[in-house]
Formats: C-alpha cells, sequence, structure tokens
C-alpha cells in the first residue's frame, strides 16, 4: 500500500524491491537478534513504551555498525577477525562487535559495604580495536591497573 499516486505499479514495485533487503535485515535483528516475541500488553501506554525500546534497540544496533563500519573504511581495514577461529569479517553486525565483549567481567571486593579493591578486565587486542572503531577509549571501558 501506498500513498504515491504519482507512480505506476512498476515504478512502485521497484522501490519495494529496492528497500526491502534493508527491511528484511532489521526484521532478522528484531526476531532473532532483540528476541522480540509477541506481548499482550493491557494498556496502550505501555505498548508504546515497548515500541519504543525496540525501536532504540534497532538503531543502537544500526549506528554501532555504521559507526564500526565508517571507521574502518577510514582507516582502510577490510575486516575484522570477529567470527569463530578469528576468521575474517568485511561486514560487521553489532551482534558480532557486542559478542566481542560477552565474557568480559568486572568484580569488586568489598568489606563492610567499602569496596577495597577493583578488579578490571584485561581487553584483548580485538577488543580495543573495535573500541577503537566505535570511539571509545580502552581507559574509559574500563581497562586500568588495580586500584
Amino acid at each position: 500500500m501506498t500513498n504515491r499516486r504519482d507512480l505506476s505499479a512498476l515504478e512502485i514495485h521497484d522501490i519495494f524491491k529496492s528497500k526491502q533487503p534493508m527491511v528484511e535485515k532489521r526484521h532478522d535483528m528484531l526476531k532473532n537478534v532483540l528476541s522480540a516475541t509477541p506481548a499482550f500488553l493491557k494498556s496502550v501506554s505501555r505498548m508504546e513504551a515497548l515500541l519504543f525500546l525496540v525501536y532504540v534497540s534497532l538503531t543502537v544496533h544500526a549506528l554501532i555498525e555504521r559507526e564500526v563500519r565508517n571507521r574502518m573504511r577510514e582507516r582502510g581495514e577490510e575486516s575484522l577477525p570477529l567470527y569463530p577461529e578469528e576468521r575474517e569479517c568485511r561486514a560487521p553486525t553489532a551482534r558480532r562487535i557486542l559478542e566481542v565483549f560477552s565474557d568480559l567481567q568486572r568484580h569488586l571486593l568489598l568489606k563492610e559495604g567499602q569496596i577495597v579493591q577493583k578488579f578490571m578486565p584485561e581487553l584483548s587486542s580485538i577488543q580495543k580495536q573495535v573500541l577503537s572503531l566505535i570511539g571509545i577509549p580502552p581507559e574509559d571501558y574500563g581497562e586500568s591497573s588495580q586500584s
């Protein structure tokens, strides 16, 4: 369905076909990456809030992908070793990018509610490279000596 009365059916079909891969990619991300499932909500405001959060999630994923891919292009990097066994990935997705950080942990040693010592994560070279592509200094991510 469209409100474009100035286009022929063939022109509308061509526009649809040119945009279809992008729409299907985001739909796949919605269903498989974000694991969106049907929700039965009793109030319209809750549904609006849920849809807003889904929109924000999709937008953040798209922005992460765009930022990394643009910086890779600027730096002349053709791929990143994001796949298992450090295989190269030419078009990193947000899912692959975020997976790189899935095993990081930070621990705090507390005594009587006070922080005695912080155990910050040690970043791998690929994690540092991805943070650099996103524009986040490793120090801001938490890598530092114990304090």
